[in-house]
Protein backbone atom coordinates (compact mmCIF):
# COMPACT_ATOMS: atom_id res chain seq x y z
CA UNK A 1 0.00 0.00 0.00
CA UNK A 2 1.11 3.71 -0.86
CA UNK A 3 -0.86 5.53 1.04
CA UNK A 4 -3.50 5.20 3.57
CA UNK A 5 -4.53 8.67 3.55
CA UNK A 6 -3.89 11.60 1.10
CA UNK A 7 -1.57 14.44 2.23
CA UNK A 8 -4.68 16.78 2.16
CA UNK A 9 -7.18 14.84 4.44
CA UNK A 10 -5.57 15.18 8.14
CA UNK A 11 -6.78 16.96 10.91
CA UNK A 12 -6.70 17.11 14.34
CA UNK A 13 -8.96 14.25 14.97
CA UNK A 14 -6.36 12.17 13.20
CA UNK A 15 -3.86 12.79 16.43
CA UNK A 16 -2.13 9.37 17.30
CA UNK A 17 -3.18 7.62 13.56
CA UNK A 18 -0.48 5.80 11.95
CA UNK A 19 -0.34 7.08 8.50
CA UNK A 20 1.31 6.29 5.32
CA UNK A 21 1.42 9.38 3.01
CA UNK A 22 3.10 9.33 -0.64
CA UNK A 23 3.52 12.55 -2.66
CA UNK A 24 6.01 14.89 -3.80
CA UNK A 25 8.77 17.08 -2.21
CA UNK A 26 7.44 20.84 -2.13
CA UNK A 27 9.54 22.33 0.59
CA UNK A 28 12.49 21.12 2.75
CA UNK A 29 13.23 23.29 6.00
CA UNK A 30 16.52 22.14 7.58
CA UNK A 31 17.43 23.47 10.91
CA UNK A 32 20.16 21.12 11.91
CA UNK A 33 18.77 19.04 14.75
CA UNK A 34 15.27 19.22 13.02
CA UNK A 35 13.51 18.42 9.18
CA UNK A 36 10.63 19.83 7.78
CA UNK A 37 9.44 18.75 4.20
CA UNK A 38 6.00 19.59 2.78
CA UNK A 39 4.54 16.86 0.90
CA UNK A 40 2.46 17.46 -2.02
CA UNK A 41 -0.08 15.47 -3.77
CA UNK A 42 -3.25 16.58 -5.81
CA UNK A 43 -5.43 16.74 -2.84
CA UNK A 44 -3.00 19.16 -0.19
CA UNK A 45 -0.15 19.20 1.86
CA UNK A 46 0.86 17.62 5.04
CA UNK A 47 4.03 18.63 6.78
CA UNK A 48 6.48 15.44 7.75
CA UNK A 49 8.92 16.60 10.45
CA UNK A 50 12.15 14.34 11.76
CA UNK A 51 14.28 15.34 14.57
CA UNK A 52 17.40 14.14 16.42
CA UNK A 53 14.88 13.50 19.62
CA UNK A 54 12.15 11.05 17.98
CA UNK A 55 13.35 9.99 14.62
CA UNK A 56 16.40 7.31 14.01
CA UNK A 57 19.58 8.97 12.84
CA UNK A 58 19.11 6.42 9.37
CA UNK A 59 15.57 8.03 8.84
CA UNK A 60 17.04 12.01 9.86
CA UNK A 61 19.57 11.34 7.28
CA UNK A 62 17.67 9.88 4.49
CA UNK A 63 15.73 12.68 4.69
CA UNK A 64 18.67 15.09 4.55
CA UNK A 65 19.40 13.75 1.19
CA UNK A 66 15.76 14.29 -0.39
CA UNK A 67 15.59 17.67 -3.05
CA UNK A 68 12.30 19.49 -4.14
CA UNK A 69 9.89 17.19 -6.19
CA UNK A 70 11.54 13.87 -5.01
CA UNK A 71 8.94 11.34 -5.05
CA UNK A 72 8.36 10.15 -1.44
CA UNK A 73 6.61 7.47 1.05
CA UNK A 74 6.71 7.73 4.15
CA UNK A 75 4.84 5.96 7.28
CA UNK A 76 4.51 7.95 10.58
CA UNK A 77 2.58 9.42 13.45
CA UNK A 78 0.36 12.09 13.05
CA UNK A 79 0.87 14.56 15.92
CA UNK A 80 -0.42 17.97 17.02
CA UNK A 81 1.87 20.48 15.18
CA UNK A 82 3.86 23.33 17.38
CA UNK A 83 3.24 25.90 15.05
CA UNK A 84 0.11 25.79 12.97
CA UNK A 85 -0.71 27.18 10.26
CA UNK A 86 -3.79 28.76 9.17
CA UNK A 87 -3.63 28.60 5.79
CA UNK A 88 -3.25 25.11 5.34
CA UNK A 89 -6.20 22.53 5.92
CA UNK A 90 -3.86 20.29 7.59
CA UNK A 91 -1.99 22.93 9.20
CA UNK A 92 -2.82 21.94 13.10
CA UNK A 93 -0.86 18.81 12.86
CA UNK A 94 2.61 16.91 10.95
CA UNK A 95 3.56 13.95 10.58
CA UNK A 96 6.61 12.05 13.04
CA UNK A 97 8.23 9.73 10.06
CA UNK A 98 9.57 6.54 11.51
CA UNK A 99 10.04 4.83 8.41
CA UNK A 100 11.32 7.05 5.09
CA UNK A 101 11.40 5.59 1.13
CA UNK A 102 12.04 7.51 -1.81
CA UNK A 103 9.96 5.88 -4.59
CA UNK A 104 11.89 8.14 -6.95
CA UNK A 105 15.01 11.32 -7.52
CA UNK A 106 13.90 14.33 -9.22
CA UNK A 107 16.08 17.00 -11.45
CA UNK A 108 16.07 20.94 -10.22
CA UNK A 109 12.62 21.84 -11.98
CA UNK A 110 13.30 24.53 -14.42
CA UNK A 111 10.74 27.45 -12.58
CA UNK A 112 9.59 26.68 -9.48
CA UNK A 113 6.23 24.77 -8.49
CA UNK A 114 3.96 27.16 -6.38
CA UNK A 115 1.32 29.09 -7.31
CA UNK A 116 2.76 32.00 -8.14
CA UNK A 117 5.62 30.45 -9.98
CA UNK A 118 8.96 31.94 -12.20
CA UNK A 119 8.32 30.04 -15.18
CA UNK A 120 7.41 32.28 -18.28
CA UNK A 121 4.35 31.14 -20.47
CA UNK A 122 6.93 29.16 -23.30
CA UNK A 123 8.79 27.35 -20.52
CA UNK A 124 6.00 26.01 -18.92
CA UNK A 125 3.90 25.17 -21.73
CA UNK A 126 7.78 22.86 -22.82
CA UNK A 127 6.97 21.22 -19.31
CA UNK A 128 3.80 21.14 -18.90
CA UNK A 129 3.71 18.13 -16.97
CA UNK A 130 5.56 20.13 -14.51
CA UNK A 131 3.40 23.27 -14.46
CA UNK A 132 -0.01 20.83 -13.79
CA UNK A 133 0.95 20.00 -10.07
CA UNK A 134 0.64 24.15 -9.58
CA UNK A 135 -2.15 24.53 -7.77
CA UNK A 136 -4.14 27.15 -10.37
CA UNK A 137 -3.59 25.00 -13.71
CA UNK A 138 -4.72 21.61 -11.55
CA UNK A 139 -7.55 23.52 -9.77
CA UNK A 140 -8.62 24.39 -13.18
CA UNK A 141 -8.42 21.24 -14.89
CA UNK A 142 -10.69 20.08 -11.85
CA UNK A 143 -13.16 22.96 -12.90
CA UNK A 144 -13.28 21.68 -16.42
CA UNK A 145 -14.15 18.20 -14.89
CA UNK A 146 -16.52 19.69 -13.09
CA UNK A 147 -18.66 21.62 -15.53
CA UNK A 148 -18.50 17.91 -18.10
CA UNK A 149 -19.88 16.51 -14.96
CA UNK A 150 -22.67 18.56 -14.44
CA UNK A 151 -23.40 18.94 -18.69
CA UNK A 152 -23.67 15.08 -18.55
CA UNK A 153 -25.94 14.95 -15.67
CA UNK A 154 -27.90 17.80 -17.03
CA UNK A 155 -28.56 16.17 -20.46
CA UNK A 156 -29.21 12.51 -19.27
CA UNK A 157 -31.88 14.11 -16.95
CA UNK A 158 -33.35 15.50 -20.06
CA UNK A 159 -33.19 11.91 -21.89
CA UNK A 160 -30.47 12.70 -24.35
CA UNK A 161 -28.45 10.14 -25.10
CA UNK A 162 -24.22 10.41 -25.66
CA UNK A 163 -23.23 8.91 -29.28
CA UNK A 164 -19.64 8.51 -30.52
CA UNK A 165 -19.46 9.88 -34.21
CA UNK A 166 -16.55 9.29 -36.04
CA UNK A 167 -12.79 10.95 -36.10
CA UNK A 168 -11.94 9.85 -39.68
CA UNK A 169 -14.18 11.30 -42.05
CA UNK A 170 -14.34 12.94 -45.37
CA UNK A 171 -13.19 16.34 -46.59
CA UNK A 172 -15.99 19.17 -47.62
CA UNK A 173 -15.31 22.47 -48.91
CA UNK A 174 -17.43 24.52 -46.61
CA UNK A 175 -15.87 26.30 -43.35
CA UNK A 176 -12.65 26.60 -41.95
CA UNK A 177 -9.40 24.05 -43.50
CA UNK A 178 -9.64 20.64 -43.01
CA UNK A 179 -6.87 18.82 -41.38
CA UNK A 180 -6.31 15.63 -43.67
CA UNK A 181 -4.92 12.18 -42.90
CA UNK A 182 -3.35 10.36 -45.81
CA UNK A 183 -4.89 6.32 -46.06
CA UNK A 184 -2.34 4.06 -46.44
CA UNK A 185 -4.62 1.11 -47.64
CA UNK A 186 -6.55 3.27 -50.16
CA UNK A 187 -3.47 5.36 -52.24
CA UNK A 188 -3.98 9.04 -53.11
CA UNK A 189 -7.26 9.38 -50.79
CA UNK A 190 -7.93 11.31 -47.21
CA UNK A 191 -9.73 11.25 -44.52
CA UNK A 192 -10.76 14.46 -42.90
CA UNK A 193 -10.75 14.58 -39.26
CA UNK A 194 -14.11 16.66 -38.55
CA UNK A 195 -14.93 20.17 -37.68
CA UNK A 196 -17.76 19.11 -36.05
CA UNK A 197 -20.12 16.31 -35.75
CA UNK A 198 -23.14 18.18 -38.16
CA UNK A 199 -23.88 15.57 -40.79
CA UNK A 200 -23.62 12.90 -38.46
CA UNK A 201 -26.05 14.02 -35.65
CA UNK A 202 -28.42 15.04 -38.51
CA UNK A 203 -28.15 10.94 -39.63
CA UNK A 204 -28.72 10.23 -35.79
CA UNK A 205 -31.92 12.68 -35.63
CA UNK A 206 -32.75 10.67 -38.96
CA UNK A 207 -32.10 6.97 -37.44
CA UNK A 208 -34.45 8.08 -34.64
CA UNK A 209 -32.34 9.07 -31.49
CA UNK A 210 -34.82 11.97 -30.94
CA UNK A 211 -32.28 13.47 -28.62
CA UNK A 212 -28.36 13.63 -28.97
CA UNK A 213 -25.31 14.46 -27.07
CA UNK A 214 -21.68 14.58 -26.88
CA UNK A 215 -18.38 15.65 -25.63
CA UNK A 216 -16.55 15.40 -28.70
CA UNK A 217 -12.97 16.65 -30.04
CA UNK A 218 -13.22 18.71 -33.28
CA UNK A 219 -10.51 20.26 -35.16
CA UNK A 220 -9.98 23.38 -37.21
CA UNK A 221 -6.52 24.17 -39.34
CA UNK A 222 -7.11 28.14 -39.04
CA UNK A 223 -5.19 31.11 -37.55
CA UNK A 224 -5.31 30.80 -33.86
CA UNK A 225 -5.09 33.28 -30.72
CA UNK A 226 -5.72 33.23 -26.90
CA UNK A 227 -9.35 31.14 -27.22
CA UNK A 228 -9.06 29.00 -30.38
CA UNK A 229 -7.01 26.15 -30.60
CA UNK A 230 -6.45 23.83 -33.55
CA UNK A 231 -7.98 20.57 -31.65
CA UNK A 232 -11.14 21.90 -29.77
CA UNK A 233 -13.82 20.27 -27.41
CA UNK A 234 -17.70 20.96 -28.32
CA UNK A 235 -20.52 19.90 -26.31
CA UNK A 236 -22.70 19.07 -29.58
CA UNK A 237 -26.12 18.45 -29.30
CA UNK A 238 -29.40 17.80 -31.66
CA UNK A 239 -33.29 17.37 -31.28
CA UNK A 240 -35.93 15.94 -33.18
CA UNK A 241 -39.31 17.51 -33.52
CA UNK A 242 -38.29 20.80 -31.95
CA UNK A 243 -38.71 24.27 -33.33
CA UNK A 244 -36.77 27.14 -32.22
CA UNK A 245 -38.53 27.65 -28.76
CA UNK A 246 -37.75 24.05 -27.68
CA UNK A 247 -34.22 24.19 -27.95
CA UNK A 248 -33.73 27.76 -26.65
CA UNK A 249 -35.68 26.81 -23.76
CA UNK A 250 -33.47 23.66 -22.84
CA UNK A 251 -30.63 24.92 -23.40
CA UNK A 252 -31.43 28.49 -21.72
CA UNK A 253 -32.11 25.89 -18.69
CA UNK A 254 -28.26 23.65 -19.46
CA UNK A 255 -26.80 27.19 -18.72
CA UNK A 256 -28.76 28.35 -15.52
CA UNK A 257 -28.18 24.52 -14.67
CA UNK A 258 -24.14 25.37 -14.83
CA UNK A 259 -24.01 28.68 -13.36
CA UNK A 260 -26.59 27.80 -10.02
CA UNK A 261 -24.21 24.26 -9.43
CA UNK A 262 -20.74 25.52 -10.65
CA UNK A 263 -20.87 29.53 -9.66
CA UNK A 264 -23.72 29.27 -7.23
CA UNK A 265 -25.08 32.07 -9.51
CA UNK A 266 -28.97 32.81 -10.30
CA UNK A 267 -29.84 34.90 -13.63
CA UNK A 268 -32.93 36.02 -14.91
CA UNK A 269 -35.08 35.97 -18.18
CA UNK A 270 -32.46 35.47 -21.34
CA UNK A 271 -32.81 38.82 -23.00
CA UNK A 272 -33.22 37.98 -27.24
CA UNK A 273 -31.86 40.41 -29.67
CA UNK A 274 -31.66 39.89 -33.25
CA UNK A 275 -28.42 40.15 -35.27
CA UNK A 276 -29.35 43.23 -36.94
CA UNK A 277 -30.10 45.01 -33.84
CA UNK A 278 -27.21 43.72 -32.15
CA UNK A 279 -24.70 45.22 -35.21
CA UNK A 280 -26.99 48.57 -34.31
CA UNK A 281 -26.28 48.80 -30.75
CA UNK A 282 -22.96 46.84 -30.20
CA UNK A 283 -21.53 46.85 -32.99
CA UNK A 284 -20.94 43.00 -33.36
CA UNK A 285 -22.82 39.53 -32.74
CA UNK A 286 -22.07 38.81 -29.52
CA UNK A 287 -22.46 41.98 -27.17
CA UNK A 288 -20.97 42.27 -23.69
CA UNK A 289 -24.38 43.55 -22.05
CA UNK A 290 -22.84 43.79 -18.55
CA UNK A 291 -22.58 47.16 -19.08
CA UNK A 292 -23.89 50.24 -20.83
CA UNK A 293 -22.11 52.43 -23.87
CA UNK A 294 -24.80 51.17 -26.31
CA UNK A 295 -23.99 52.65 -29.88
CA UNK A 296 -25.91 55.79 -30.79
CA UNK A 297 -26.66 56.69 -34.55
CA UNK A 298 -25.72 60.45 -35.18
CA UNK A 299 -26.40 60.81 -38.70
CA UNK A 300 -29.30 62.64 -38.45
CA UNK A 301 -27.95 65.40 -36.36
CA UNK A 302 -24.49 65.39 -37.51
CA UNK A 303 -24.68 65.65 -41.04
CA UNK A 304 -26.14 68.85 -41.38
CA UNK A 305 -23.15 71.26 -41.09
CA UNK A 306 -20.00 71.79 -42.99
CA UNK A 307 -17.91 68.99 -41.24
CA UNK A 308 -17.10 67.23 -44.42
CA UNK A 309 -15.71 64.19 -42.45
CA UNK A 310 -19.31 63.27 -41.09
CA UNK A 311 -21.02 64.45 -44.22
CA UNK A 312 -19.18 61.98 -46.66
CA UNK A 313 -20.07 59.04 -44.04
CA UNK A 314 -22.09 56.14 -43.98
CA UNK A 315 -22.60 56.00 -41.07
CA UNK A 316 -21.78 58.53 -38.25
CA UNK A 317 -21.92 56.50 -34.46
CA UNK A 318 -21.11 57.41 -30.96
CA UNK A 319 -20.80 55.87 -27.30
CA UNK A 320 -21.19 57.60 -23.71
CA UNK A 321 -18.29 57.00 -22.01
CA UNK A 322 -19.02 57.19 -18.19
CA UNK A 323 -17.19 60.12 -16.59
CA UNK A 324 -14.83 60.21 -19.19
CA UNK A 325 -15.15 64.35 -19.22
CA UNK A 326 -12.71 64.19 -16.52
CA UNK A 327 -9.60 63.04 -18.79
CA UNK A 328 -6.89 65.11 -20.10
CA UNK A 329 -5.80 66.61 -23.24
CA UNK A 330 -3.08 63.99 -23.25
CA UNK A 331 -5.50 61.23 -22.00
CA UNK A 332 -7.94 61.53 -25.06
CA UNK A 333 -4.78 61.91 -27.57
CA UNK A 334 -3.73 58.77 -26.07
CA UNK A 335 -7.65 57.08 -27.02
CA UNK A 336 -7.24 58.89 -30.65
CA UNK A 337 -3.90 56.91 -31.06
CA UNK A 338 -5.57 53.84 -29.75
CA UNK A 339 -8.01 53.23 -32.32
CA UNK A 340 -5.80 54.47 -35.15
CA UNK A 341 -3.65 51.55 -34.70
CA UNK A 342 -3.63 49.01 -37.12
CA UNK A 343 -5.22 46.37 -35.26
CA UNK A 344 -8.69 48.79 -35.16
CA UNK A 345 -8.11 50.90 -38.14
CA UNK A 346 -9.76 53.67 -37.46
CA UNK A 347 -9.10 57.25 -39.61
CA UNK A 348 -9.45 59.70 -36.03
CA UNK A 349 -11.77 60.25 -33.47
CA UNK A 350 -14.33 63.31 -32.61
CA UNK A 351 -14.92 63.95 -28.76
CA UNK A 352 -17.27 66.27 -26.79
CA UNK A 353 -17.11 66.39 -22.98
CA UNK A 354 -20.38 66.63 -21.28
CA UNK A 355 -19.17 68.90 -18.18
CA UNK A 356 -20.98 69.23 -14.77
CA UNK A 357 -22.46 72.35 -15.30
CA UNK A 358 -24.09 70.50 -18.53
CA UNK A 359 -22.33 72.83 -21.27
CA UNK A 360 -20.49 70.79 -23.98
CA UNK A 361 -16.31 70.99 -24.68
CA UNK A 362 -15.88 69.47 -28.46
CA UNK A 363 -13.22 68.91 -30.79
CA UNK A 364 -15.08 70.18 -33.78
CA UNK A 365 -16.54 73.58 -32.03
CA UNK A 366 -15.98 75.39 -35.52
CA UNK A 367 -18.33 73.31 -36.51
CA UNK A 368 -21.38 72.20 -33.86
CA UNK A 369 -22.97 74.28 -31.12
CA UNK A 370 -24.37 73.60 -28.09
CA UNK A 371 -27.83 72.58 -29.25
CA UNK A 372 -25.79 69.96 -31.58
CA UNK A 373 -24.10 68.22 -28.65
CA UNK A 374 -27.17 68.62 -26.75
CA UNK A 375 -28.67 66.17 -29.33
CA UNK A 376 -25.69 64.16 -29.82
CA UNK A 377 -25.85 63.62 -25.86
CA UNK A 378 -29.21 62.52 -25.79
CA UNK A 379 -28.85 59.77 -28.68
CA UNK A 380 -25.63 58.28 -27.09
CA UNK A 381 -27.58 58.56 -23.74
CA UNK A 382 -24.43 60.68 -22.35
CA UNK A 383 -24.81 62.12 -18.61
CA UNK A 384 -23.21 65.34 -17.37
CA UNK A 385 -19.27 64.25 -16.33
CA UNK A 386 -19.24 61.58 -19.31
CA UNK A 387 -17.44 61.59 -22.75
CA UNK A 388 -18.69 60.72 -26.01
CA UNK A 389 -16.46 59.19 -28.27
CA UNK A 390 -17.58 59.49 -31.73
CA UNK A 391 -16.41 57.67 -35.28
CA UNK A 392 -17.21 57.55 -39.11
CA UNK A 393 -17.09 55.79 -42.33
CA UNK A 394 -18.45 52.85 -43.89
CA UNK A 395 -20.98 51.11 -42.25
CA UNK A 396 -19.30 47.84 -41.31
CA UNK A 397 -16.01 48.84 -40.32
CA UNK A 398 -17.15 51.71 -38.13
CA UNK A 399 -19.32 49.92 -36.33
CA UNK A 400 -16.08 46.88 -35.84
CA UNK A 401 -13.74 50.14 -34.76
CA UNK A 402 -16.42 51.50 -32.35
CA UNK A 403 -17.20 47.99 -30.58
CA UNK A 404 -13.22 47.61 -30.31
CA UNK A 405 -13.11 50.69 -28.62
CA UNK A 406 -16.39 49.96 -26.50
CA UNK A 407 -14.41 46.89 -24.88
CA UNK A 408 -11.31 48.61 -24.61
CA UNK A 409 -13.11 51.38 -22.15
CA UNK A 410 -15.18 48.89 -20.09
CA UNK A 411 -11.90 47.03 -19.75
CA UNK A 412 -10.26 50.27 -18.06
CA UNK A 413 -13.35 51.20 -16.32
CA UNK A 414 -13.39 47.72 -14.63
CA UNK A 415 -16.74 47.03 -16.06
CA UNK A 416 -16.08 43.81 -17.24
CA UNK A 417 -16.47 42.20 -13.80
CA UNK A 418 -15.95 38.25 -13.92
CA UNK A 419 -18.06 37.31 -10.97
CA UNK A 420 -21.10 38.91 -12.86
CA UNK A 421 -22.96 37.09 -15.31
CA UNK A 422 -25.08 38.30 -18.99
CA UNK A 423 -26.51 35.44 -20.81
CA UNK A 424 -27.80 36.94 -24.29
CA UNK A 425 -28.96 35.22 -27.29
CA UNK A 426 -28.90 36.46 -30.86
CA UNK A 427 -31.11 35.15 -33.24
CA UNK A 428 -32.23 35.94 -37.33
CA UNK A 429 -28.77 36.01 -38.33
CA UNK A 430 -28.37 36.15 -42.12
CA UNK A 431 -28.53 33.08 -44.06
CA UNK A 432 -26.02 33.87 -46.57
CA UNK A 433 -22.75 36.26 -46.68
CA UNK A 434 -21.05 37.67 -49.08
CA UNK A 435 -17.50 36.94 -50.12
CA UNK A 436 -16.45 40.17 -51.46
CA UNK A 437 -13.52 38.90 -53.49
CA UNK A 438 -15.02 36.15 -55.35
CA UNK A 439 -18.62 37.17 -55.26
CA UNK A 440 -20.18 34.58 -53.66
CA UNK A 441 -22.66 33.83 -51.14
CA UNK A 442 -21.47 31.39 -48.66
CA UNK A 443 -23.23 30.18 -45.52
CA UNK A 444 -22.86 32.04 -42.59
CA UNK A 445 -23.53 28.90 -40.45
CA UNK A 446 -23.30 26.07 -42.27
CA UNK A 447 -25.47 24.74 -45.77
CA UNK A 448 -27.69 22.64 -43.42
CA UNK A 449 -29.34 25.88 -41.62
CA UNK A 450 -32.85 26.82 -42.09
CA UNK A 451 -33.94 30.11 -43.83
CA UNK A 452 -36.82 31.46 -41.83
CA UNK A 453 -40.11 30.49 -42.50
CA UNK A 454 -41.28 31.27 -45.80
CA UNK A 455 -37.83 33.41 -47.27
CA UNK A 456 -36.94 30.13 -48.98
CA UNK A 457 -38.23 32.10 -52.34
CA UNK A 458 -36.01 35.50 -51.43
CA UNK A 459 -33.26 33.20 -52.73
CA UNK A 460 -33.70 33.99 -56.12
CA UNK A 461 -34.30 37.74 -56.06
CA UNK A 462 -32.69 39.07 -52.68
CA UNK A 463 -30.42 35.98 -50.96
CA UNK A 464 -28.42 38.65 -48.67
CA UNK A 465 -32.13 39.56 -47.41
CA UNK A 466 -32.75 35.55 -46.52
CA UNK A 467 -32.57 35.65 -42.17
CA UNK A 468 -31.51 32.07 -40.88
CA UNK A 469 -33.18 29.94 -38.49
CA UNK A 470 -30.51 30.27 -36.29
CA UNK A 471 -29.24 31.61 -32.45
CA UNK A 472 -25.95 32.22 -30.64
CA UNK A 473 -26.15 32.17 -26.91
CA UNK A 474 -23.24 34.89 -25.66
CA UNK A 475 -21.91 34.92 -22.26
CA UNK A 476 -19.87 38.30 -21.40
CA UNK A 477 -18.94 38.90 -24.82
CA UNK A 478 -18.59 35.09 -25.95
CA UNK A 479 -20.18 33.09 -28.17
CA UNK A 480 -20.52 30.13 -26.04
CA UNK A 481 -23.21 28.04 -28.34
CA UNK A 482 -24.26 28.23 -31.54
CA UNK A 483 -26.98 26.36 -33.33
CA UNK A 484 -30.05 26.41 -36.11
CA UNK A 485 -32.97 24.24 -37.28
CA UNK A 486 -32.15 22.26 -39.65
CA UNK A 487 -32.75 21.88 -43.67
CA UNK A 488 -34.51 18.66 -43.58
CA UNK A 489 -35.96 17.70 -46.72
CA UNK A 490 -34.13 17.31 -49.85
CA UNK A 491 -35.92 19.97 -52.20
CA UNK A 492 -34.56 22.69 -50.26
CA UNK A 493 -30.98 21.49 -49.48
CA UNK A 494 -30.75 21.30 -53.25
CA UNK A 495 -31.76 24.75 -53.35
CA UNK A 496 -29.49 25.60 -50.61
CA UNK A 497 -26.42 24.09 -52.48
CA UNK A 498 -27.53 25.36 -56.08
CA UNK A 499 -27.30 29.65 -53.96
CA UNK A 500 -23.84 28.31 -52.31
CA UNK A 501 -22.45 27.78 -55.99
CA UNK A 502 -22.53 23.34 -55.61
CA UNK A 503 -23.24 22.11 -59.51
CA UNK A 504 -25.91 19.00 -58.97
CA UNK A 505 -22.53 16.56 -59.24
CA UNK A 506 -20.76 18.40 -56.60
CA UNK A 507 -23.49 18.31 -53.89
CA UNK A 508 -24.39 14.49 -54.78
CA UNK A 509 -20.43 13.75 -54.37
CA UNK A 510 -20.01 15.89 -51.41
CA UNK A 511 -23.29 14.85 -49.68
CA UNK A 512 -25.44 12.90 -51.51
CA UNK A 513 -25.48 10.64 -48.04
CA UNK A 514 -27.29 13.24 -46.12
CA UNK A 515 -29.79 13.99 -49.07
CA UNK A 516 -30.75 10.57 -49.60
CA UNK A 517 -31.00 9.92 -46.18
CA UNK A 518 -33.54 12.97 -46.19
CA UNK A 519 -35.66 10.53 -48.88
CA UNK A 520 -36.29 8.24 -45.74
CA UNK A 521 -38.42 10.13 -43.40
CA UNK A 522 -36.23 12.55 -41.68
CA UNK A 523 -38.19 14.49 -39.11
CA UNK A 524 -38.06 18.01 -38.34
CA UNK A 525 -34.93 18.89 -36.19
CA UNK A 526 -32.61 21.22 -34.91
CA UNK A 527 -29.62 21.35 -32.61
CA UNK A 528 -27.02 23.47 -31.12
CA UNK A 529 -22.97 22.84 -29.80
CA UNK A 530 -21.31 24.74 -26.75
CA UNK A 531 -17.57 25.56 -26.79
CA UNK A 532 -16.55 23.66 -24.21
CA UNK A 533 -12.84 25.12 -23.78
CA UNK A 534 -14.25 28.94 -24.12
CA UNK A 535 -17.31 28.09 -21.78
CA UNK A 536 -15.14 27.06 -18.80
CA UNK A 537 -13.24 29.31 -18.94
CA UNK A 538 -15.78 31.77 -18.81
CA UNK A 539 -16.88 29.70 -16.25
CA UNK A 540 -13.72 30.28 -14.14
CA UNK A 541 -13.63 33.86 -14.32
CA UNK A 542 -10.98 33.62 -17.36
CA UNK A 543 -11.08 34.62 -21.25
CA UNK A 544 -7.68 32.69 -22.18
CA UNK A 545 -8.82 29.15 -22.45
CA UNK A 546 -4.87 27.42 -22.58
CA UNK A 547 -4.69 27.01 -19.02
CA UNK A 548 -8.22 24.67 -18.56
CA UNK A 549 -6.98 22.73 -21.20
CA UNK A 550 -3.96 19.60 -20.54
CA UNK A 551 -2.03 20.18 -23.03
CA UNK A 552 -2.61 22.95 -25.00
CA UNK A 553 -0.78 24.47 -28.33
CA UNK A 554 0.84 27.57 -28.67
CA UNK A 555 -0.12 30.67 -30.65
CA UNK A 556 1.74 28.91 -33.93
CA UNK A 557 -0.21 25.34 -33.07
CA UNK A 558 3.02 23.71 -32.09
CA UNK A 559 3.08 21.34 -28.69
CA UNK A 560 5.97 22.46 -27.44
CA UNK A 561 6.48 19.81 -25.40
CA UNK A 562 6.41 16.67 -27.94
CA UNK A 563 7.47 19.23 -30.38
CA UNK A 564 4.74 18.42 -32.75
CA UNK A 565 3.89 18.84 -35.70
CA UNK A 566 7.30 17.31 -36.94
CA UNK A 567 8.57 16.00 -39.83
CA UNK A 568 7.81 12.06 -40.24
CA UNK A 569 10.05 8.94 -42.09
CA UNK A 570 11.04 8.90 -45.05
CA UNK A 571 9.37 5.32 -44.96
CA UNK A 572 6.29 6.14 -43.72
CA UNK A 573 6.00 8.15 -46.62
CA UNK A 574 6.60 5.98 -48.92
CA UNK A 575 3.90 3.84 -47.18
CA UNK A 576 1.33 7.07 -47.79
CA UNK A 577 2.54 6.78 -51.72
CA UNK A 578 3.19 10.78 -50.47
CA UNK A 579 6.37 13.02 -51.48
CA UNK A 580 7.42 15.96 -50.42
CA UNK A 581 8.18 19.18 -52.47
CA UNK A 582 11.47 20.63 -51.51
CA UNK A 583 11.46 24.47 -52.37
CA UNK A 584 14.75 25.14 -54.75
Amino acid sequence: MYRSHTCGELRATDNTTEVILSGWVQTIRDKGFVLWIDLRDRYGITQLVFDEERSSKAVLEAAKDVGREYVLQVKGTVIERASKNPNLPTGDIEILVSEFKVLNNALTPPFTIEDVTDGGEDLRMKYRYLDIRRNPVKENLIFRHKVTMEVRKYLSEKEFIEVETPYLIKSTPEGARDFVVPSRMNEGQFYALPQSPQTFKQLLMVGGMDRYFQIVKCFRDEDLRADRQPEFTQIDCEMAFVEQEDILGVFEGLTRHLLQEIKGVQVGDFPRITYDEAMRRYGNDKPDIRFGMEFGELNTVAQHKDFNVFNTAELVVGIAVPDGASYTRKEIDALVDWVRRPQVGAKGMVYVKCNPDGTYKSSVDKFYDQEDLAQWAKITGAKAGDLICVLSGSVNETRAQLSALRMEMATRLQLRKAAVFAPLWVTDFPLLELDEETGRYHAMHHPFTAPKPGQISMLEKDPGAVKANAYDLVLNGNEIGGGSIRIYDRATQEVMFKHLGFSEEEAKAQFGFLMDAFQYGAPPHGGIAFGLDRLVAILGGQETIRDFIAFPKNNSGRDVMIDAPAPIDEDQLKELSLKLSVPS
